[in-house]
């Protein structure tokens, strides 16, 4: 479906999840892909699956000194870079604000938002310097809506969004775009461990199901393709009627 032969790919959060997926994906389609993590052995074991070429990337995308280095790897390594997949993200307690802690809110911003800051701002330097490349950042549902508890969560998925649409603006008369994918509730490792009733959550949504890893990696897969040419500082839902309810 996707040609992405000769392209190279970034993509932070890519141990596991949707990151991985996307990664899956692109190297199905015949990218090099660099796959980036906090956790040394989760994305080396997560590289080693891929049958393409590949890179496992360790580094905390909240760290600026780490962020830069990941894009200098993938530069040093492969003389450019075409694709950058923003994806790393964590989840936040479920607790009213009232009940909420400072050391909370700074983890959950420190990796959703400034994660994402640090790592568009390296790959938009790179970009500019190339005069080509594409973002997509991971956004959420949760980016327009709310959730009861996840204050930080959704707090972190409106400034992405917010983000992601002005840097889009910002350098819209250069060959970049920026664009963002917005999921519902998709079955992976971090929802598995944060909420106990899938099924209540499947009903959030029109199509009374959860979505799945590949669903949001295609849609990562077309904004990052020329098929979205005329598409930046797009918010895309992946959420089964979701948000349009």
């Amino acid at each position: 479906m996707f040609d992405f032969n000769g392209k190279t790919v970034l993509i932070t959060g890519a141990a596991a999840g949707l990151g991985f997926s996307c990664a899956e994906s692109f190297a199905k389609a015949g990218a090099r892909v660099a796959l980036v993590d906090i956790s040394a052995e989760a994305v080396q074991q997560a590289a080693a699956q891929l049958d393409s070429e590949t890179l496992a990337i360790t580094a905390d995308v909240s760290c600026a000194d780490q962020v830069q280095a990941m894009v200098d790897q993938v530069v040093g390594a492969w003389g450019g870079l075409d694709i950058a997949v923003n994806n790393a993200g964590i989840s936040s307690t479920l607790e009213p604000v009232a009940e909420t802690s400072a050391a909370d809110f700074d983890r959950v911003m420190a990796v959703n938002l400034k994660g994402v800051w640090l790592s568009m701002r390296a790959e938009l330097n790179q970009m500019l310097r190339q005069n080509r490349g594409t973002i997509v950042n991971m956004a959420s549902a949760l980016s327009q809506r709310v959730f009861p508890g996840a204050s930080f969560y959704v707090s972190s998925k409106f400034a992405v969004a917010g983000l992601t649409r002005t840097a889009a603006v910002e350098y819209a008369e250069t060959p970049i775009r920026i664009n963002a994918v917005c999921p519902g509730n998709v079955t992976t490792p971090l929802l598995e461990s944060t909420i106990e009733d899938l099924d209540a959550l499947a009903s959030l949504h029109a199509m009374k199901r959860l979505g799945t890893p590949q669903e949001v990696a295609n849609a990562v897969m077309f904004l990052a393709s020329d098929l979205s040419s005329f598409n930046t500082g797009t918010l895309l839902p992946v959420d089964g009627g979701w948000t349009a309810q």
